[in-house]
């Protein structure tokens, strides 16, 4: 089976360099790399993971013969502009997140995709990890009842340089790094009746960044707690997401190597009631993504994430991030 034509724009997000999944995945052919920054270009040339790869202007990488998905990987002030630019050149994409901050342009690159029969995956890296999968199982099933408790919380230690960068953007930490588990969220409960945002500067830090945040998402039978800081030392091994719903609960944690601690009621499947611990295999971000999208890409599948999906975490995410302006936001 030939390999699927794959090419990237940007070089500036802080997950580019998943470029080297699609290098080292047998499913794709990785032909070529866009930076039109002149100093991201500098740094990314020094770089092993776009080694020997053709450096392109972006009309050069589109008219590609037989390009077939583009990884939308630029800073992300620039991700909307550079995906509609694909999607309307006929382009499956991989578009990193958060899906920028004007919700009307998320909204027509989606039905664009969408009239054109064309995938766009986002860059959430938790959608395949190994409890994720299960507890979506789980619920799937019923095995859990009805949910009417979800809490999560992701969050580490953002260097000062990094912050500075990142209170250009007024969603702050949420807007950052929350936007993974707010994902996770809408994939359980879907969309809330409301969303209730609390956001503060907490750090001795003078930059202006919105680094301790909260959201709480109501539904009519649930209540949801979204939490992220950039402050919180060794925050990885408390990253967790907890689902309690009326014939049991899953909590899982960490999320980039979980395990998952299962209550239940009564007996399901091979499983009796009471509780159990689980271990998975070790997880590699972004590698079932990938596999994932070349089966959706081959016609192979449907996607798991649909168009609506990605529009309602997008609306929830910036409700979250109190970013209500009506140019931002409909």
């Amino acid at each position: 089976m030939a390999k699927i034509r794959y090419g990237q724009i940007g070089t500036g997000h802080a997950h580019a360099n998943k470029i080297r999944v699609y290098r080292e995945s047998d499913e794709y052919e990785v032909v070529g790399v866009v930076e039109s920054n002149p100093e991201l270009r500098q740094k990314a040339e020094q770089s092993s993971l776009y080694r020997d790869l053709p450096w392109m202007t972006q009309e050069e990488l589109l008219n590609t013969p037989d390009l077939k998905v583009v990884g939308v990987e630029t800073e992300v002030r620039d991700l909307l502009d550079v995906a509609e630019t694909c999607v309307d050149a006929g382009m499956h994409i991989h578009l990193d997140k958060p899906a920028g901050e004007s919700l009307p342009q998320f909204k027509r690159i989606l039905d664009t995709a969408a009239s054109k029969h064309l995938t766009v995956q986002m860059g959430y890296m938790y959608r395949y990890n190994p409890a994720v999968v299960l507890l979506r199982e789980y619920l799937a099933k019923g095995w859990l009842g009805e949910p009417f408790e979800l809490h999560t919380v992701m969050s580490k230690v953002v260097p000062d340089d990094d912050r500075r960068q990142l209170a250009a953007y007024p969603g702050g930490i949420m807007f950052e790094l929350g936007c993974h588990i707010m994902d996770l969220t809408i994939g359980v409960l879907g969309r809330p009746e409301s969303v209730t945002p609390f956001a503060q500067h907490a750090a001795s830090i003078d930059d202006g960044l919105r680094d301790n945040m909260l959201a709480i998402l109501r539904y009519p039978r649930a209540i949801a707690s979204v939490k992220t800081s950039a402050m919180e030392v060794n925050g990885f091994a408390r990253r967790h997401f907890v689902v309690c719903g009326s014939e049991g609960t899953f909590h899982f944690e960490p999320l980039d190597n979980p395990s998952a601690r299962v209550a239940l009621s009564k007996g399901r499947g091979d499983s009796g009631g009471g509780f159990r611990e689980i271990t998975f295999p070790k997880y590699t971000r972004y590698v079932a993504d990938a596999a994932d999208l070349a089966k959706i890409v081959r016609d192979e599948k449907e996607t798991d994430f649909s168009y609506e999906h990605d529009y309602l975490v997008q609306e929830t995410l910036l409700k979250a991030c109190e970013l209500t302006d009506p140019e931002k936001v409909e």
